[in-house]
């Protein structure tokens, strides 16, 4: 792949503040360049309000009493992106081969512009070619009834689809026989969802958007809002104005967890804005596990344990508390690179707080041992009685819009009986049971030769996902790939002998089907169901709904299957909202509750209580693992830049980090450069180190900057070729890509 995006790279120091007025600028720039302002502008009144649509970017939820202006930066990016006026015509196929685009960069495709018509690449050829829709989905319904099984395909989503879509989704391959539906949680949240319905019983947050405001004490761990959650800082700085003490736990230091000028404020236009931190702890890499250890070791010797709640609403309280005498200080210090009066300041203020939620995202979930790190974050708020009460509890901050929703509306491989069993009961067929295939097993199946046929509906799986090399090669030996996409990606210049992209509307466009205008609905990172209303004019008279894409293609593929309304439901979206509140668990009355929006059950948040085999909260002991990188090496952790979504690359400057203008960095200590034999700024290939052999990313410029000693980073999907397929989380299978073992090695 061509590196022509990096030729203008600029490198200046990070910045200490996030938002602001250049925030603003960024944006307007970000609209007049893709969409014009006029456009744009109109889109913007209706992004995150409730008669609008819900915003395409991260899943932070809305207050209730929101502003006209209840977006961000990288939302504005995202409404830019799928509003642009830039549109790829019938010409572009032919000017660009496969062959061309394969050498192409993420950001190149992405700026093409909006996909129009379907388009089909035959066996053999090197060239898509516009087909029609009847065409198309002939040829996908064709290959999948010609397969032998029906786990011979494989139906990978992304968290951009709504939650009718993904119903109708998951029911339409269940009704086909399998459960290969792996999805976006696979590589993100699962590690969260393992461990908390291991110990709490069910696997999302417990926390609403007002409880943040009600909370003592707020730990941020292993995330980086003002990048990939950016709506989140004006929270954390109104709770912080309130007198919430916030404490960040991140290997990098993060300019909006340092302080934040909320543009919407006079102070944050012209004053110096909120300090966000009131204690700021750079981990080593993958050392959480044994910081929470710790304190909780602390709580124990300064009995600061809520007895009642414990003896309670507990269970294996006497195992865990005896395992934490044994913790090896030395070993913290040299897991967390931490000093003991760093531990201890943090421990001060848990012991004081009476109310305290523990916040993380990807910087968590990534390690061999994040489920067993999250597992030990929920002890810590067990010891303290912090769940299910007023500003306490546990907050996983979900990245997609809707990755959560898809989860709730059945996108899983490995099903709840609940939700097979309402689906036998409202469409009278027996569905699969076996768990399929998660996105890891999807790879390994297709490399296998146990997969011909990849769907995708939505996002990017080829640069998304681990190995990059072995993925690809994997991909490569399907007899077809199908990619539901508003825009180019690399997953459609990586392909299988056959390929389809089926271009499909963005959710900020007007959806009109035989009833009328269509209203979706999502749900947010705390439970938060609502309606989204698209408006805009579509970029082509020619794109299909997701939901019509699923309908027309089960109706082509089923033809002898279980009596389903698929021409109904495509007609009318409330039908499949009736249809959810039948089915799906907790749903009851879907259709009528999403009018005004409404909250998802929790029983740990709503009553206390724990849906665990025995109706209680699990304190669980998990042996401490340290990863020791071997003399000469880093552990490197791969991020997202300012500038981008996801695998969705918006434009090539890190603002808050200070890189400018290229991508293909990586970022490490002065004295690891120094120690290692290297100068800041040369170019040095990246070289990961597994058992079955190396893997390389070469080319990239180091830029020393202030890490914790022994760590690196650097932005993905470049990265990704690093990550081993076989390198997953323990339980979960999310794959490691917070903790590769690398080495440098000059450029090649």
């Amino acid at each position: 792949m061509r590196d022509e995006d990096d030729d203008g790279l600029r490198v200046r120091p990070p910045a200490e503040h996030a938002a602001g007025v250049p925030a603003v600028i960024r944006s307007l720039k970000a609209l007049h360049d893709q969409v014009g302002l006029v456009r744009g502008a109109r889109a913007l009144l209706r992004i995150n309000q409730k008669q609008g649509f819900d915003c395409p970017g991260c899943a932070w939820p809305e207050a209730d009493h929101r502003s006209k202006a209840a977006f961000c930066e990288n939302g504005v990016k995202a409404v830019a992106e799928v509003t642009t006026d830039r549109r790829i015509t019938d010409d572009f196929w032919a000017e660009h081969p496969i062959s061309d685009l394969k050498q192409r960069s993420g950001y190149w495709l992405g700026q093409q512009g909006r996909l129009t018509r379907p388009v089909y690449k035959a066996p053999g050829s090197d060239t898509y070619e516009p087909v029609l829709w009847e065409t198309a989905l002939d040829l996908v319904a064709s290959e999948l009834r010609s397969l032998s099984s029906p786990d011979r395909a494989t139906f990978y989503t992304s968290g951009r689809t709504s939650n009718e879509a993904a119903y109708l989704y998951q029911l339409f391959v269940r009704a086909f026989g399998t459960n290969n539906l792996p999805d976006c949680s696979n590589m993100c949240h699962e590690s969260s969802g393992s461990a908390l319905t291991q110990t709490i019983g069910i696997g999302k947050g417990t926390v609403s958007l007002e409880d943040l405001g009600k909370a003592e004490l707020i730990l941020i761990v292993g995330q980086n809002p003002g990048t990939n959650h950016p709506r989140m800082l004006a929270t954390l700085a109104d709770a912080h104005r309130q007198g919430t003490q916030i404490i960040t736990i991140n290997p990098l230091r993060e300019a909006g967890l340092v302080r934040f000028k909320d543009p919407q404020r006079l102070d944050g236009v012209l004053g110096k804005g909120t300090v966000i931190s009131d204690q700021y702890l750079q981990i080593r890499i993958n050392g959480d596990q044994a910081l929470f250890q710790s304190l909780a070791k602390r709580l124990l010797e300064a009995g600061a344990v809520d007895r009642e709640f414990v003896d309670r609403s507990c269970t294996g309280f006497a195992d865990y508390a005896a395992a934490l005498g044994s913790l090896d200080d030395d070993a913290v210090a040299r897991a967390t690179g931490l000093t003991r009066d760093e531990i201890d300041e943090l421990a001060g203020r848990l012991i004081r707080s009476k109310a305290t939620i523990v916040c993380w995202a990807m910087g968590l979930t990534q390690h061999k041992n994040s489920v067993a790190t999250i597992r030990d974050i929920v002890n810590v708020l067990l010891l303290q009685g912090n769940i299910g009460k007023p500003g306490a509890g546990v907050c996983p901050v979900r990245g997609h819009s809707n990755v959560q929703g898809d989860r709730s509306m059945g996108i899983w491989e490995s099903p709840p009986p609940a939700l097979l069993a309402g689906i036998e009961r409202e469409f009278g067929f027996t569905p699969p049971s076996v768990p399929g295939h998660d996105v890891v097993d999807s790879i390994r199946a297709m490399r296998d030769g146990q997969v011909d046929v990849l769907m995708a509906m939505g996002g990017n799986f080829v640069a998304a996902t681990p190995d990059t090399a072995v993925t690809e090669a994997a991909v490569a030996r399907c007899r077809l790939t199908v990619s539901v996409s508003t825009k180019l990606n690399r997953s459609h210049a990586v392909t299988g002998e056959a390929s389809l992209i089926l271009p499909t509307l963005g959710r900020t466009e007007l959806d009109v089907q035989a009833s009328g205008p269509q209203e979706v609905s999502v749900e947010d990172s705390m439970s938060m169901v609502h309606l989204s209303r698209g408006r805009l004019k579509p970029a082509s008279d020619e794109l299909l709904s997701e939901i019509a894409i699923v309908c027309q293609l089960a109706r082509r593929v089923l033809v002898d299957g279980p009596a389903i309304p698929w021409q109904g439901f495509q007609d009318d979206y409330r039908t499949i909202r009736e249809s959810i509140g039948r089915v799906v668990p907790d749903c009851q009355d879907y259709a009528d509750k999403v009018e005004d929006g409404f909250t998802m059950p929790n029983p740990p948040r709503d009553s206390r209580t724990f849906s665990t085999p025995d109706a209680k909260a699990h304190f669980t002991v998990n042996p401490l693992e340290i990863l020791d990188v071997p003399r000469g090496r880093l552990l490197l952790q791969t991020i997202r830049s300012h500038d981008q979504y996801n695998t969705t690359i918006y434009g090539l400057d890190d603002h808050y980090r200070g890189i400018e203008g290229g991508r293909r960095v990586v970022l490490v200590n002065p004295a690891d450069i120094t120690e290692l034999g290297f100068t800041d700024g040369e170019m040095v290939d990246l070289v990961s180190e597994w058992r079955d052999g190396d893997r390389r990313a070469p080319g990239f410029r180091l830029v020393g900057y202030p890490t914790p000693r022994g760590c690196a980073a650097a932005y993905f999907p470049e990265t990704n070729v690093l990550v081993p397929l076989d390198s997953t989380a323990d339980t979960s299978g999310t794959p490691t890509s917070k903790s590769i073992v690398i080495r440098l090695e000059p450029a090649t």
